[in-house]
């Protein structure tokens, strides 16, 4: 039988996300949504850094739109990665610029 390995850094990465999505997910209703409700929870708490210092208060509601691929004012799993996907690459915008202009 095949020695089963540790997950990887990538898979526990994955694990992660999902364990934040069912984390904050279901706590209105189903644990396959985000509601308006969760997800400004979720923004407000594991993202608070990007949201402290919000000047326009209805960004969150802005955000949540965009989000919300289907408009039924909740989000599935894949649009609640794309909330995450799409920080991720303005974070990483963001360094390399900073690195860039060190030089």
């Amino acid at each position: 039988m095949p020695k089963i390995s540790s997950p990887r850094e990538t898979e526990r990465c994955m694990e992660s996300l999902i364990a934040l999505f069912q984390k904050h997910a279901g706590q209105d209703s189903t644990n396959c949504k985000l509601s308006k409700t969760e997800f400004l929870t979720f923004m407000n708490t594991e993202l608070a850094a990007f949201t402290k210092n919000k000047k326009d208060p209805s960004v969150l509601d802005h955000m949540m739109k965009k989000l919300d691929l289907n408009c039924h004012v909740q989000l599935h799993f894949q649009e609640f990665l794309n909330l995450i996907g799409g920080m991720a690459i303005a974070c990483h915008d963001s360094f390399i610029m900073s690195t860039c202009f060190q030089k």
